[in-house]
C-alpha cells in the first residue's frame, strides 16, 4: 500500500498506486503500471493476492462487528480508496460504527473525501500520519473514537513496508497498549513461506526505493503474543483461508471454497482479541 516515503509526482512507481492498479482502479500512471507489469511477470498471482487481501479485511470487519460487537475501527495504511471501504463494510453492519483512517501519503489525502462519506448515525475521519508515529495517530483518533470502548485496529498489508530498523513490534505494542479490553488487531503480512517467488517482488519494489520485508509465521505471531492478544480461530492462515464463510456478495464475486490456494496469495492473515479479564 502507500507506506514508503511519499512520491506524488507520478514520475516514479508508487506502492499505493500499484496496489490500486492490482485492484482494477484508475488512480495510477505509466511508471506504476510498468513496475506492476514487472511484478506480475515475477509473481503472476499478484492480482489475486491483492484482491484476497482486500476481501480478508472485509471479512474481518464483518466478523468483528457481528461476532464481537465492535463498533469502532482504526485503519492505518488505508491506501487509495477502493469501494467498499472499511467504513462502508462496518456501517452496513451497524450505521452507528465510527471509523478513523490514517495514511502517510498525500496521494491518499487527495481522495480522502471518499473515506468520509459515512452514515449520518456514525462517524468517519482521516488523518495524514505515518504509522512510525503511532502516538500522533492515537491522539488524533481520540477525537472520533472512545478508547474506553473496544476498537478494532486494522494493519492490513502495511507492516511488510516497515523494516526491522523501524521496530514494527514496538509500533504495534504502542498502538495495542492504548486499546480497551475486547479490542482487536486485524493484520495481514506478505511472506515467502507460501511462495518463494515473492522474494523477486522484494527486489522489484526495492529498485523503486520501496522497502518490503517479508516475514514468516513466527514473526507474525509475535505481533499478537507480544501484545497479549489471543488469536481468533483459525489463527494465522493465508488471507484466502480466514473465515471464507464471512464473504458477502456485495464485496464482489463469490468464489467456490478452495478455488484460491495459499500459494496464490503469498500473505498471512490473522485477527487477535485483547482479553477482557
Amino acid at each position: 500500500m502507500s507506506h514508503q516515503m511519499p512520491e506524488s509526482t507520478g514520475a516514479k512507481a508508487h506502492s499505493a498506486r500499484m496496489y490500486d492498479y492490482y485492484l482494477g482502479g484508475k488512480t495510477n500512471y505509466g511508471p506504476d503500471r510498468r513496475v506492476a507489469a514487472q511484478t506480475m511477470a515475477a509473481f503472476p498471482n499478484v492480482l489475486t493476492a491483492a484482491r484476497e487481501n482486500r476481501e480478508f479485511m472485509h471479512r474481518a470487519v464483518r466478523y468483528l462487528a457481528r461476532e464481537q460487537g465492535i463498533r469502532q475501527f482504526l485503519d492505518i495504511g488505508t491506501g487509495i480508496p477502493s469501494a467498499p471501504n472499511l467504513h462502508q463494510v462496518a456501517q452496513r453492519e451497524d450505521p452507528a460504527c465510527r471509523v478513523v483512517y490514517a495514511d502517510n501519503d498525500p496521494i491518499v489525502l487527495t481522495y480522502a473525501r471518499a473515506l468520509m462519506g459515512g452514515t449520518p448515525e456514525g462517524a468517519t475521519d482521516y488523518i495524514e500520519a505515518d504509522v512510525r508515529d503511532p502516538k500522533r495517530i492515537l491522539d488524533h483518533a481520540r477525537a472520533t473514537l472512545d478508547f474506553e470502548q473496544p476498537v478494532a485496529l486494522s494493519l492490513v498489508a502495511l507492516l511488510h513496508f516497515i523494516g526491522d530498523g523501524d521496530d514494527p513490534q514496538g509500533i504495534v505494542r504502542t498502538l495495542v497498549d492504548e486499546l480497551a479490553p475486547g479490542s482487536a488487531l486485524v493484520l495481514s503480512h506478505g511472506t515467502d513461506e507460501l511462495d518463494i517467488t515473492l522474494r523477486k517482488v522484494v527486489d522489484i519494489y526495492g529498485s523503486q526505493g520501496i522497502t518490503v520485508q517479508l516475514r514468516g509465521t513466527d514473526d507474525v505471531r509475535e505481533f499478537f503474543t507480544a501484545t497479549g492478544l489471543t488469536l481468533i480461530e483459525p489463527g494465522i492462515v493465508a488471507t484466502c483461508d480466514w473465515h471464507p464463510e464471512m464473504a458477502d456478495s456485495q464485496d464482489g464475486m463469490r468464489r467456490p471454497p478452495g478455488s484460491i490456494s495459499p500459494e496464490d496469495v503469498g500473505c498471512w492473515a490473522a485477527v487477535g482479541l485483547k482479553p477482557t479479564a
